[in-house]
């Protein structure tokens, strides 16, 4: 599989947000194939601007074992990149 990367580090775009009931924003990143993701969990109060994409370290990547999931995440990514630059606050 090749993930758009760089060294230890892949290119994940923001494919989902939520929040839960102990008042934390739920931020899922995935990677264009919609095979990994990469979830950050942030306190409302301390939410800095969230940005169309992020490079992480690929020991951060879990793997997305719903093939449904991984087609949601793969067309989400596609939208993301269609319509943002990776800086872009979204």
């Amino acid at each position: 599989m090749a993930l758009e990367s760089n060294e230890d580090e892949v290119r994940v775009w923001l494919v989902e947000r939520g929040y839960d009931n102990r008042d934390l924003i739920i931020l899922k990143y995935a990677t264009p194939s919609g095979e990994h993701v990469f979830q950050k969990e942030v306190a409302s109060q301390a939410l800095d601007t969230v940005t169309a994409a992020r490079d992480v370290a690929s020991t951060n990547l879990a793997a997305v074992d719903e093939p449904d999931l991984q087609e949601r995440y793969a067309t989400e990514v596609d939208r993301m990149r269609e319509k943002h630059e990776p800086d872009d606050p979204v």
